[in-house]
């Protein structure tokens, strides 16, 4: 990260984002983040929306199999990643979703 970047530094990812809204504006509205940390992405995350972490990575044209898949506290939140190009910045796609429980009735308790 540069101490001097402008918001001009930023114009792939904010190009990305308005041209997103021109062209799947009719897709669920995800968590946006642009940032000088990583001047040329643009970040893209759906909390507890996987539905909506897949509508965007299949418009996106991510192959399922190029999803990484991970979990994060203790097993309770599963976590999709894919990464696209798209118009001369990347993008970034973050799906969180809770991992059902399965709850195991004590013994002799009727069903």
């Amino acid at each position: 990260m540069s101490k001097h970047l402008t918001l001009q530094d930023l114009a792939a990812p904010l190009r990305v984002l308005r041209l997103l809204a021109v062209d799947f504006g009719h897709l669920p509205a995800p968590h946006v983040q642009v940032s000088p940390v990583y001047p040329e992405r643009l970040e893209m995350r759906f909390h507890d929306d996987l539905p909506g972490f897949e509508a965007w990575r299949e418009a996106l044209g991510v192959a399922p199999d190029e999803v990484v898949y991970r979990e994060q506290s203790d097993g309770r939140t599963r976590v999709l990643m894919a990464m696209a190009a798209y118009a001369g910045a990347a993008v970034e796609l973050t799906g969180f979703g809770d991992i059902p429980t399965l709850v195991v009735a004590p013994a002799g308790d009727a069903a």
